[in-house]
């Protein structure tokens, strides 16, 4: 028996609306693909597993933050703090493990602190500064742009003043087998953090009443509030868990490469905003997805790494990753007006 002519004629425009629907969903994907693909061709050295893995460990930080970043897009605002927030977790985290002839120098009369007291430190100094943010932006109603401005510089200055400016060296082994050491004897420390955070940040989103309220905040604020969510305490949750993210990253970075550095992620917000935004989060609020923002690290990853290989200046590769963000956002501003 065969469907009647009607039925099957109207079923072929759902068919299509369907599969335009899957590609522009994960449009990301495809341009992923295509960016692989070319440049495979391009270079015999691009697609190796060492590469590949060259690629998460480079971009794994900046992952991290990006998790982060895209809450507070999401929820219509922004993090301009987290690059400071990771090198304030790196300096305090670093100075409690340094070979105690030197932490001396820092701290008189430092006995042993173990690692993992350290790790927590540093991400505790680093979560504190989101909560700040969180507090102001939601209960004195600055600006996110104007709250995490402020938070970016003050972090940015607390972690020199510690310092004075000098890397603190000579980590102590304990602590840097944490950030040099691998999962199953291949996958690095950090893109190990790196998944985790992928696949709470994916649950948190999707399958929580928090993510539900941070959709419907950076939707409508006053119809969230009127619905009975409790706005003010979800944008200091939010704020946190951004800068928690940024903590992590720092003191993961501090491990791996044996140094607290004052300086330390410094742009590192700009490209985790960068990848949210080219992943399909949206500036408008109410808009953006876990998956979308990893394929966004990932094609900038990529970028980054197929461009260091082809030997292109690494001042055109600024220019071309600028373009790459304004690109993304005038398409997400056409999807926009089409779905009004």
């Amino acid at each position: 028996m065969t469907d009647h002519p009607d039925v099957a004629a109207a079923a072929q425009p759902d068919r299509r609306s369907s599969f335009k629907n899957a590609v522009s969903k994960y449009t990301i994907y495809v341009i992923l693909l295509v960016l692989v693909a070319a440049l495979s061709i391009a270079s015999p050295m691009f697609l190796t597993g060492k590469n590949i893995i060259n690629i998460l460990t480079s971009e794994s930080s900046r992952g991290l933050l990006a998790f982060g970043v895209a809450f507070c897009i999401i929820s219509r605002g922004i993090d301009l703090s987290p690059g400071s927030v990771m090198a304030v977790s790196s300096v305090f985290s670093a100075a409690l493990v340094q070979k105690l002839t030197y932490a001396t120098l820092i701290i008189p009369n430092l006995t042993f602190i173990p690692a993992w007291v350290a790790v927590l430190v540093g991400i505790l100094i680093g979560t504190s500064f989101g909560l700040i943010n969180g507090l102001l932006i939601a209960y004195t109603k600055i600006p996110p742009f104007i709250a995490t401005l402020g938070s970016q510089v003050i972090a940015r200055g607390v972690a020199l003043l510690f310092t004075n400016a000098y890397p603190v060296p000579m980590l102590r082994e304990d602590f840097t087998a944490i950030g040099q050491g691998s999962l199953f004897g291949f996958l690095p420390n950090i893109v190990a953090v790196f998944i985790l955070f992928a696949v709470i940040a994916y649950v948190m989103l999707n399958h929580t009443r928090f993510g539900k309220n941070v959709y419907a905040i950076g939707g409508n604020e006053d119809a969230a509030r009127a619905a009975g969510i409790k706005v003010e305490r979800n944008l200091v949750a939010i704020y946190t868990w951004s800068a928690l993210t940024a903590a992590v990253a720092g003191v993961m970075v501090t491990s791996r490469s044996a140094s607290g550095i004052a300086s330390l992620g410094q742009g590192y917000e700009l490209d985790a905003i960068a990848a949210a935004t080219v992943g399909g989060t949206s500036h408008t609020g109410g808009i953006g997805t876990i998956t979308g923002v990893i394929g966004g690290i990932l094609v900038l990853g990529v970028i980054n790494n197929g461009l260091l290989i082809l030997g292109v200046s690494p001042y055109l590769q600024q220019i071309i990753k600028g373009v790459i963000i304004v690109v993304a956002v005038i398409f997400d501003m056409r999807k926009i007006a089409r779905k009004r």
